[in-house]
């Protein structure tokens, strides 16, 4: 007879032999194991390495597999999932479990067979466990909830425990789950005077730490925005973050919550909290650490059933880069160093927003920045903070615009002049006028090409013959999603991937590139792992595409052309366009065709 712990009170007694499921049986095992060699995740050599080592009973198998051969988490979830045939649940501390159906249940019990109910809708319960086919534990946990349906997930030994460590109140209790489940316990048992609020303010200790903790997670996990979304019929609140460009789903914050929350950010912006009808926009400084500070920019719009959306935008005061560090192509870079040394004229860096237009101006001033130069900068908002540049802050509500701004530094003896952003033809006006007399200008315009910069300018009325005296250079650029460092694998690419490429690129330009269709010809992509969340993608590459004004081009500028003369010129004088330099830098193993189409092509 074996001995067992009583699930309920943690009595003893006794219980006919069996397996309680604490390990994984050989056939379990075995299928689990034998779909990780069929996908390719783990050798099979490794296998019989990782069995024979768990077998002396230091280690179990699960902890051999994750800390010895790196086998990713996901992939060992995702053959439980399959030989299951039920969900995997991997730990994740924005998931709130209900700690009302632990009361009744002995811990000691639920760690050592590792089980645990997450949470109740109505007559069902869903339970974790490492075993769903355990009839042992399924047996304990009909008899915990008599009369409920159960509905199982599937987890792994550490996360069950680590479920089980925040459950009992032993996490971290600043996580979002921690804070999340403090805010479900404190819902009112009684209908509130408004049923929106949920009877929870602002300056709920809960709310206050739940903003603070969205704002540092979204900072750490690399995103440049947060976007908090409301819903009607009292649905959850969906708090989404942008990275590497892209949006996702991060959590969902109880309805009863989210007035409460789009509050306290308006709070920490000084916005007036109740004003729900019109826009409104401010700032935070958020302190992240003792001599880490982050500014954080705050739009507020109303929606339907008079709920506010809010959109933050993370601004790390960061360090220059050099030009080195921006992955140009080594003609680009040489022509952009001789550009910047020129003693006047205009650069311009152009693309969407998000593009990393300002980064590249400040690796150009960095490039500038020496004893011998006065440089002045007129930013909103300031992003980089150099020293040895004289840096402005635009105010456009006490008048104090990049127009104004421009006119101020033509006071004040500067050798180089930066200007955030050309709104207008009046800052446009002077730019040109700066340029013409003797200094450096550059700024960033809002176009989808270099070529297109031109037209534009040339569209808000600026002088076709001065624009084209003094341009240096346009340089057009985007930021295409890189290939993940830690899960990137060559593969051989059909014949048909082959021509897309070469079509993209040009046909009579594809000859300089040199490559043709071979059996040893290798791309590249992302398996997808826990570094990358499974997207086969982490952080991003730029595409660049320099515009360089020749004689040709400048009478072409002067006669205002249409735009696909001046490309078809551009190009024949070899400008490398933004989808080539981006097919050059997919032979080269940083992205995939696929992207570079998605922010490049038109």
């Amino acid at each position: 007879m074996a001995v067992e712990t009583d699930i309920l009170s943690g009595r003893r007694g006794s219980k006919t032999e069996g397996s309680r499921g604490i390990k994984p049986s050989r056939t379990i095992e075995q299928n689990v194991l034998d779909a990780l060699v069929h996908r390719g995740i783990i050798g099979q050599a490794d296998v019989l390495t990782a069995v024979e080592d768990s077998r002396d009973g230091s280690l179990d198998l699960e902890t051999v597999l994750l800390d010895r051969y790196r086998v990713p988490k996901d992939a060992i979830g995702s053959a439980l999932s399959d030989f299951y045939q039920c969900p995997y649940l991997p730990y994740d501390e924005r998931t709130v479990i209900d700690v009302d159906l632990l009361k009744t249940l002995n811990l000691d019990y639920l760690k050592k067979n590792l089980w645990l109910p997450i949470a109740r809708r109505g007559s069902l319960i869903d339970v974790l466990t490492s075993d769903p086919h355990d009839l042992d534990k399924g047996w304990d946990v009909r008899r915990a909830f008599p009369g409920m349906t159960i509905r199982y997930a599937v987890g792994l030994r550490r996360d069950i425990e680590q479920f089980l460590h925040v459950a009992t109140g032993q996490g971290a209790s600043g996580s979002i789950g921690a804070i999340l489940g403090e805010l479900v316990n404190d819902i009112p048992r009684k209908p509130a005077v408004d049923p929106v609020a949920g009877g929870i303010d602002e300056n709920d200790s809960a709310i206050v730490r739940l903003t603070n903790q969205v704002i540092v997670e979204a900072d750490r996990l690399g995103a440049s925005d947060i976007h908090l979304e409301p819903y009607a019929d009292r649905k959850d609140m969906a708090v989404r973050l942008r990275v590497d460009g892209t949006c996702f789903t991060y959590m969902k914050i109880p309805a009863a919550y989210r007035r409460a929350v789009v509050s306290r950010i308006k709070v920490m912006a000084n916005l007036d909290i109740a004003e729900r009808r019109k826009p409104q926009d401010g700032k935070i400084r958020y302190r992240l650490a003792k001599d880490r500070e982050l500014d954080v920019r705050v739009a507020t719009l109303p929606t339907s059933g008079q709920d506010e959306d809010v959109v933050l935008r993370l601004l790390t005061a960061k360090q220059p880069m050099s030009l080195e560090a921006m992955e140009f192509a080594p003609a680009t870079l040489q022509a952009i160093r001789m550009i910047a040394d020129k003693p006047h004229g205009m650069i311009l860096c152009v693309g969407p927003t998000g593009s990393g237009k300002t980064t590249t101006l400040h690796a150009i001033l960095k490039h500038l920045n020496t004893d011998e130069r006065k440089i002045w900068t007129a930013e909103d908002p300031i992003e980089i903070i150099q020293e040895g540049l004289r840096q402005i802050q635009v105010h456009p509500k006490i008048e104090l615009t990049f127009a104004a701004a421009m006119r101020a530094f033509l006071r004040a003896d500067p050798d180089v002049i930066m200007i955030g952003e050309m709104r207008d033809k009046e800052t446009a006006d002077i730019a040109i006028e700066a340029s013409l007399t003797g200094h450096l200008v550059l700024s960033t315009l809002h176009t989808n090409s270099a070529v297109e910069t031109v037209i534009r300018l040339l569209d808000l009325g600026c002088d076709s013959f001065n624009f084209a005296d003094v341009m240096l250079g346009v340089l057009a650029q985007r930021l295409c999603k890189r290939i993940c460092g830690q899960c990137t694998e060559a593969y051989h690419p059909s014949r048909q991937e082959y021509d897309e490429l070469m079509q993209g690129y040009g046909a009579q330009a594809w000859a300089t590139v040199g490559i043709e269709y071979c059996g040893d010809w290798r791309l590249y992509r992302g398996r997808g792992c826990e570094a990358c969340n499974q997207t086969g993608f982490k952080g991003r590459v730029p595409l660049h595409e320099l515009l360089l004004p020749s004689d040709n081009m400048k009478e072409l500028i002067q006669t205002r052309s249409r735009t696909a003369e001046m490309l078809a010129l551009a190009r024949k004088e070899g400008m490398v366009t933004l989808v080539q330099d981006g097919i050059r830098k997919v032979l080269q193993g940083l992205t995939t065709y696929r992207q570079v189409k998605a922010v490049a092509l038109k």
